[in-house]
């Protein structure tokens, strides 16, 4: 069978959508949580999500169409990034839902929320890590719009923190994958960078 070879600008409806989708994977999610201008919280999954920069500490969580999420960091410029572990992963698709405005996703989703440090929104309190954040900046691309959040306040359970770092062996963070499938990771392989003057000798031997 020969491989495919597909024309974007050929693809129609949600084709692109769930090609891509199920290209890059696992996508990290952001469970975000918010306020809405009148103090209502909101809780909901972003799977086009990740780290922007070190130095100082961004994120950006992408959301298509103007959803509560987008409204209320347009509203306040605040919001809190929680870490999605296997055990939160029901809850968390339950936030998914189509909520209107007005419904609080913590109370439906039978989660307690701990307060921030820095910001106002309140994070998940079961979460294992959360990233309180500041927005820096929105921006629309295609159907997107990308929030840029500076992280101004990290939160991590003692349950995951060993010698000085996260284990992800204990954080066992969940991934997107196509359509209604989930990755939990678990399985780990680690692979030391090389270095060019190590490869280098290596091919030709060294001195």
């Amino acid at each position: 069978m020969a491989d495919l070879s597909i024309d974007p600008s050929r693809l129609h409806g949600r084709e692109g959508y769930f090609l891509l989708t199920s290209l890059v994977v696992p996508r990290p999610i952001a469970w975000v949580s918010t306020l809405a201008a009148d103090g209502t919280r909101n809780l909901a999954p972003h799977s086009y999500f990740n780290a922007v920069s070190s130095d100082p500490l961004i994120v950006h969580f992408t959301q298509t169409g103007e959803k509560d999420s987008l409204r209320n960091v347009r509203a306040t410029g605040e919001f809190v990034v929680n870490i999605v572990s296997a055990d939160l992963l029901e809850p968390m698709n339950l936030t998914a839902a189509d909520f209107p405005p007005e419904e609080d996703e913590f109370a439906w989703a039978g989660l307690e929320a701990a307060p921030s440090a820095v910001v106002a929104p309140p994070r998940v309190a079961a979460a294992r890590g959360a990233l309180e954040c500041r927005l820096l900046d929105i921006v629309s691309m295609g159907n997107g719009n990308m929030v840029f959040g500076e992280v101004v306040h990290l939160h991590v359970a003692a349950s995951v923190w060993r010698d000085g770092r996260v284990d992800p062996t204990l954080l066992r963070p969940v991934g997107r994958l196509a359509g209604s499938a989930y990755a939990i990771v678990t399985d780990i392989t680690k692979i030391p960078r090389p270095t060019y003057d190590g490869l280098r000798d290596a091919r030709h031997g060294a001195p």
